[in-house]
């Protein structure tokens, strides 16, 4: 029999995110308001960065923001889209392969996001969705710690458990984007410490040592087994999953998947099979392809890893 294939568009666990592609497809802007309003604040930000990969709406958005220069929700799904389009300019190569002619295209597309959003945030301040675009075009526009901190002040005096906002952060904070280590995994302990049992947050420390271990394993695999193998590295792991995924009251809101993905990642790499295995076991065929596609082909890569821990881990109960 051949294994299931996981299934990795988020709309299959988040029907929302159905009712507002063909909102925006249909230009019916109380159609998405309806979709967005009724999202609580996490998930509102996360429907509003699926015009990342959406093609064709700047016109129609402009539009909404013509007739109502107030309206907080079209101003991020704008900046989002905006972003988007400048980021597939620049491709994702490491910067030393990217030319000057598609930076300077990326950044003059990072200043029109960075515009539209600014003027969004000023008229509509207390929107979450718009500071945790803003934390993007931070980073891509190379404005600093700083500025980003700045930044994320503004939005966790909003909401002090955002989460698409602390993983903006936590990009910013790691060396690639300027920051360092002990930055990263500070920030991904703090928000742990501070957020509510079951909560989706300690996630933060998985993704901090996936990307901790993405670094080590560019230099050379041994080194990226090296560092996961650290005792340390699995306590931690351990622990955050019990604050978090493993924990009675974790509920699968908009997220849950990602959250779920991920430590699934983190404690297959270091060969916790069991602890693994309780997690493909949850997800069923769901998956999402971050961070599974940084070892390749998610779609590959997840039944590899998957079949792995179920042989050897069970069902993870």
């Amino acid at each position: 029999m051949l294994p299931r294939q996981p299934v990795l568009d988020p709309a299959a666990a988040y029907p929302r995110i159905t009712g507002l592609r063909e909102a925006l497809d249909s230009g019916d802007w109380p159609a998405c308001r309806e979709v967005l309003d009724a999202a609580e604040p996490a998930e509102r930000t996360f429907l509003t960065m699926i015009a990342f990969d959406e093609a064709g709406l700047e016109d129609f958005l402009r539009g909404v923001l013509s007739g109502d220069p107030g309206d907080g929700a079209a101003g991020a799904l704008l900046g989002q889209h905006l972003i988007g389009a400048a980021w597939r300019i620049r491709t994702t190569a490491p910067a030393e392969q990217v030319s000057r002619e598609r930076f300077t295209a990326f950044t003059s597309g990072l200043g029109a996001a960075e515009r539209v959003l600014l003027d969004a945030a000023a008229r509509s301040p207390r929107d979450p969705a718009i500071w945790t675009a803003r934390l993007i075009t931070a980073r891509g526009l190379e404005l600093g710690r700083s500025e980003a901190r700045r930044r994320y002040r503004r939005l966790a005096g909003i909401d002090p458990h955002h989460l698409p906002g602390q993983w903006q952060l936590l990009q910013q904070l790691c060396p690639k984007s300027g920051g360092d280590w002990e930055l990263a995994h500070a920030f991904a302990r703090e928000v742990t410490e501070a957020a509510p049992p079951g909560s989706f947050n300690p996630v933060l420390v998985a993704e901090a040592h996936l990307e901790h271990w993405r670094e080590q394993h560019g230099r050379s695999a041994a080194a990226g087994r090296r560092y996961l193998a650290a005792g340390g590295v699995r306590d931690e792991l351990h622990e955050a999953a019990r604050r978090s995924v493993w924990h009675p009251d974790f509920r699968r809101a908009h997220g849950w998947v990602r959250v779920m993905s991920t430590f699934a990642m983190a404690f297959a790499l270091i060969d916790d099979h069991r602890a693994a295995a309780s997690l493909f076991t949850e997800l069923g065929d769901l998956s999402s392809d971050r961070p599974w596609d940084y070892l390749g082909d998610p779609g590959s890569v997840i039944i590899k890893y998957r079949s792995r821990a179920l042989r050897a881990g069970g069902d993870g109960t």
